[in-house]
């Protein structure tokens, strides 16, 4: 536990120090406000490649759903506490920067500033601190690796929607690479946040003799809560990743570049 934690602490917060240091020393005229939140979606992106390499490894390891056990299921868990720590307050860097004043005179206006715009993302992040760690690392005993690592990976699509950020910063949202990009945000998006969850039912399933439909009734009635709770904000995300890719694909590029 311990160890996990500890790389963690100094990981992710030194990595986005690195990025930080080699955009100013790279890009001289980017503002501080672009390097950090550049440096915010590089590390994000970084995580996302860790967190969906360990699901990977995790579900292909599990042949039984339920009692296969892998050792990354337990402890990047660990290694992910420091990462969402970190990940709040450099949201909160990225919105300190964006109001363009560092002092600390308006400090408290740019955190309520800071509450109002993440308050979703606070929210998944507390969520993730308070309720899914404890649950994936004591509660649910010595069961479920493989649903552990099917989780990881839904962090497949975060690298894709970082770096719509990234071009919408550089204003490049108009470009091919945007829409291209933009398709692949959709695509594992949906794929990996919301049809993972009935692909964990199947697999259950599957190995309990059971259709998709009949596992609801076959699963502790809080594994069906949990689930609900974990797939509502995947699902509103997603409608606003619709919603804005309709408006880019749908304005016209006249209208667009006014």
């Amino acid at each position: 536990m311990l160890l996990p934690l500890a790389w963690g602490s100094l990981f992710f917060p030194g990595l986005f120090g690195v990025c930080t240091w080699g955009l100013r020393r790279a890009r001289p005229a980017w503002t501080h406000h672009d390097c950090v939140m550049i440096s915010t979606r590089l590390v994000s992106s970084v995580q996302a490649v860790l967190a969906t390499g360990s699901g990977i490894i995790v579900i292909r390891s599990c042949s039984d759903v339920i009692t296969d056990r892998h050792w990354l299921a337990r402890e990047y868990v660990w290694f992910l506490i420091p990462y969402m720590i970190y990940d709040t307050y450099a949201m909160y860097l990225c919105e300190w920067y964006r109001a363009g004043d560092q002092s600390s005179k308006h400090s408290l206006t740019i955190f309520r500033n800071f509450l109002s715009k993440n308050r979703l993302m606070i929210t998944h992040h507390v969520f993730i601190l308070l309720v899914l760690v404890p649950i994936a690392q004591k509660l649910r005993g010595e069961l479920g690796d493989f649903f552990v690592g099917c989780i990881f990976t839904a962090e497949l699509s975060t690298p894709f929607v970082s770096l719509g950020r990234i071009l919408i910063q550089l204003q490049q949202q108009h470009s091919l690479l945007y829409k291209v990009n933009g398709i692949l945000t959709l695509t594992t998006f949906f794929m990996c946040r919301i049809l993972l969850f009935p692909f964990m039912y199947w697999s259950y399933g599957r190995q309990q003799g059971l259709s998709l439909l009949r596992v609801p009734f076959h699963i502790p009635f809080h594994c069906n809560v949990a689930n609900a709770f974990l797939i509502a904000p995947q699902i509103y995300w997603f409608s606003l990743l619709c919603k804005k890719a309709a408006r880019l694909f749908d304005v016209p590029p006249a209208k667009k570049d006014s």
